[in-house]
């Protein structure tokens, strides 16, 4: 098989994926391997109490920027390197060995550019959403309305960045009065099941 040849199959190969991976991602389809995001895995502590945030450590995940080696990045290059390379030598007299590094110059700048495009425009740090962030359970909160012995009240606690209400109800079965720090425990029926800081002391190991 000619130089020509072999440009020409990259090239191709290269085209057709890039092309179909883009009408994939257009109508919701994803296949693996074709996004380079990834996430980070953590651990956070909280030194002191504030609402909203999970007491001790808990497994958080941080989007990372997509890899610069990908699905889109790799079709981008055979493309490029392919299409320059078949033009060289075709319609030009380039010497083979320099039509060969200047075609793999011309494939690392396309990729670079569909990266480019990815981490500017396509990636968002926000689309890899954390699980816990959503998970009531460790959550600070403080009684907006008296939690009665053995019955229920309301806790503000903060969330994904906003203010929630939801109606308590004291672990202990304890009244709780309004305004006390309190963390929620579980949350079962739509209802927080919490404990108050001295509780927590309690149970805590000695």
């Amino acid at each position: 098989m000619s130089w020509t040849n072999v440009y020409l199959v990259c090239f191709l190969l290269g085209f057709s994926l890039s092309a179909a991976s883009w009408l994939l991602t257009m109508v919701g389809v994803h296949l693996p391997g074709m996004h380079g995001a990834h996430a980070v895995h953590a651990h956070g502590h909280v030194a002191h109490p504030h609402g909203g945030h999970h007491v001790g450590g808990h497994s958080a995940y941080a989007a990372a920027a997509p890899s610069p080696i990908n699905f889109s990045t790799a079709m981008a290059f055979l493309a490029w390197f392919g299409g320059a390379g078949y033009l060289l030598t075709r319609y030009s007299e380039v010497w083979p060995l320099a039509a060969l590094f200047i075609a793999i110059g011309v494939g690392w700048t396309g990729a670079a550019l569909v990266f480019w495009f990815m981490a500017r425009v396509v990636w968002s740090p926000d689309e890899n959403l954390d699980p816990d962030d959503f998970d009531l359970v460790g959550l600070l909160g403080t009684v907006s309305s008296p939690i009665r012995a053995g019955g229920t009240g309301e806790i503000l606690f903060q969330l994904a960045g906003a203010r929630r209400v939801a109606g308590a109800r004291s672990e202990t079965g304890d009244a709780i009065a309004k305004g006390v720090e309190v963390v929620i425990t579980r949350y079962e029926n739509g209802l927080a099941y919490v404990k108050t800081w001295a509780d927590m002391a309690a149970d805590a190991p000695q």
